[in-house]
């Protein structure tokens, strides 16, 4: 009896392990200080490949995309739906954990507002537009990490695709 429920605890525990690494390696990690919104141009923005579903086009600034040493790849997302109105985030997809937090939202009056106590969430989570997650399969993350620590070389990434993404 003992025996036959062993391989079922190593699945188990090795299962867990696998999990774990998954959530993040390093314990000590600490955000950098959040650097203030930049300013961003909707004339310059590139395109996100998005779900057919999903109405809005959503492109990034490449202008406003830095890497930071925490390994954070920040960005202004600017959503344009089909009458002309826009609306942009001050965002961070950190590709070690597959999350994505929102810093601040471009009020109406044209000023940056800042999120109070912004939270990571899963890029894969029940989020209102699954752009983030575009972006880091598009070019942002290269698995875990950030596709690249120049900004330059993301931005090659998404405005020349590999040709089984298109």
């Amino acid at each position: 009896m003992r025996i036959s429920k062993l391989p079922t605890l190593l699945i188990w525990i090795a299962a867990c392990n696998v999990s774990a690494q998954f959530i993040d390696d390093d314990p000590d990690w600490k955000e950098v200080e959040i650097p203030a919104p930049p300013a961003f141009a909707v004339d310059r923005l590139i395109q996100l490949e998005m779900p057919r579903h999903i109405s809005l086009k959503v492109g990034i600034d490449p202008e406003t995309l830095r890497i930071t040493r925490d390994g954070i790849v920040r960005y202004v997302v600017v959503a344009t739906s089909a009458s002309g109105s826009t609306y942009a985030t001050y965002e961070g997809i950190r590709c070690q954990t597959g999350e994505v937090k929102t810093y601040a939202r471009h009020g109406a009056t044209g000023q940056w507002i800042a999120i109070t106590n912004p939270q990571w969430k899963p890029l894969n989570g029940n989020q209102p537009s699954p752009h983030a997650m575009a972006l880091a399969r598009q070019g942002a993350c290269d698995g875990r990490a950030p596709a690249s620590q120049v900004p330059a070389q993301i931005i090659n990434k998404l405005t020349h695709p590999p040709l089984d993404h298109r």
